[in-house]
């Protein structure tokens, strides 16, 4: 069954690399591009409700623009949906990812100086050189500690999620401004170069080894329920993006799952193991 998320065609167009789509619609090559705003939301149609979002400096493929909103594909996951056409710019070949838990874009290399742009955990930037304790993009300076080379990756998913801690929970959300469960696991994997979808349904079944049912949980691990993922820090507790937190927060292990039983979302589902990261 074809799955909308990812299946680059609407009911005007598809991608030429879309097999899945209709046989009868029109086939476009699609226009290479990037996001240039902190942060966009993927909308499931146009004006319509947000499905994920995408970072700033995050490439896609723009199949078709049509009154104010362009339909696309994401290249780190193929999720596909509609961005207002603002929130695009032509490529520019990225050199270093955001790896602070949100930085800032300066009009000069001062921290005094204005800051001209607020960016998460992830952004994607064109480093041309550095001054001082600052590294020169176009659109700014960043200081040169909130950045890492693209291809460096960082070792621990669970560390990596731990930087979202207090994090506010957006259904949806994939930033440090506002984020939910699936996108906190898709930041934390990218991060230490682990392919990752978007949605918890999805790394449910495509996200490292399935367990048996009874394998005590390790550091790493992730824990599914039915439209829920949580990341295991211990043996004994989680950490997740939640509404009963409305933020991302540790949570002993067994509460948690006492408390999602209860209030009516069922026990887990899957337990999967990640690869073990090698950098």
């Amino acid at each position: 069954m074809m799955d909308r998320r990812r299946t680059p065609a609407n009911a005007r167009v598809a991608l030429e690399s879309a097999p899945s789509a209709p046989a009868n619609l029109p086939r476009v090559a699609g226009v290479p591009a990037r996001i240039a705003v902190p942060v966009a939301d993927l909308l499931a149609a146009p004006e319509g409700p947000r499905d994920r979002q995408l970072l700033f400096g995050d490439t896609l493929t723009l199949i078709e623009a049509r009154n104010g909103f362009s339909f696309v594909q994401a290249a780190k996951d193929g999720y596909v949906g509609y961005l207002p056409d603002t929130a695009l710019a032509a490529p520019q070949e990225a050199t270093h990812w955001v790896s602070a838990p949100a930085t800032h874009l300066y009009a000069k290399p001062d921290f005094k100086s204005a800051d001209r742009l607020s960016l998460s955990f992830g952004s994607r930037v064109r480093i041309s050189s550095q001054k001082g304790r600052f590294c020169e993009t176009p659109d700014g300076f960043i200081p040169a500690q909130h950045v890492t080379p693209l291809g460096e990756n960082l070792a621990d998913p669970t560390a990596v999620a731990a930087l979202f801690l207090g994090t506010p929970y957006l259904w949806g959300g994939n930033s440090a401004f506002g984020i939910d469960c699936s996108g906190l696991i898709q930041a934390a994997c990218l991060a230490c170069g682990i392919p990752c979808p978007g949605d918890s349904d999805m790394q449910a079944t495509e996200l490292g080894t399935l367990l048996p049912d009874g394998t005590p949980p390790q550091r790493g691990d992730l824990l599914f329920w039915k439209g829920h993922v949580a990341l295991v820090v211990s043996g004994d507790t989680l950490i997740h993006a939640n509404v009963h937190h409305m933020a991302v927060a540790y949570e002993p292990l067994d509460a948690a799952i006492a408390r999602i039983a209860q209030q009516g979302d069922g026990p887990v589902t899957a337990h999967r193991r990640l690869p073990v990261v090698e950098v």
